[in-house]
């Protein structure tokens, strides 16, 4: 039991920051979250460990997640309130760096849901290429791709 009490701690963070950023709904990526921990303590012994933990985990939560889309219709929206800025010492900067995020929320909006997750997921879960082809169940190649191809579009928009 210790054990899947120290793999909750270490991992249900990740898992709803992951589903946040598909969905911009803290409630239901808290609920995902949740959900997601229940399958996976009832499909533990499914857990081959030819993956990290986390990459299985973040799969479970997608499935969920796709299932509640499809009964809900759910449509991708930007919460501005859930936002952080990144503490600075004057106003100027903080509207600077809130204008920056923004706009580069706006753009990712604008990238195909493919694009979008790769990029969420390289950069907020800290996830390696390989890791990520496995939760899309895609290549490492095209996660590859899939990244440098967004981040273009990105630059291109002049947002960093």
């Amino acid at each position: 039991m210790e054990s899947i009490e120290r793999i909750y701690r270490e991992y249900a963070n990740l898992i709803k920051k992951y589903i946040f950023l598909i969905t911009k709904d803290i409630e239901l990526s808290e609920e995902i979250m949740q959900e997601t921990f229940v399958v996976a303590i009832k499909q533990i012994n499914k857990f081959r460990g030819d993956c990290k933990i986390s990459v299985w985990l973040c799969s479970i939560a997608k499935k969920i997640l796709y299932k509640k889309t499809k009964k809900n219709d759910l449509k991708q929206t930007i919460c501005i309130d859930e936002l952080k800025i990144a503490d600075s010492e004057n106003v100027e900067e903080k509207c600077i760096s809130n204008n920056n995020k923004l706009k580069l929320y706006e753009t990712l909006q604008k990238l195909d849901a493919d694009t979008r997750e790769v990029i969420y997921l390289r950069l907020t879960g800290e996830l390696t290429f390989e890791e990520i082809g496995k939760i899309l169940h895609r290549t490492e190649n095209w996660a590859r791709v899939t990244f440098f191809r967004g981040k273009q579009k990105i630059i291109k928009e002049d947002v960093i």
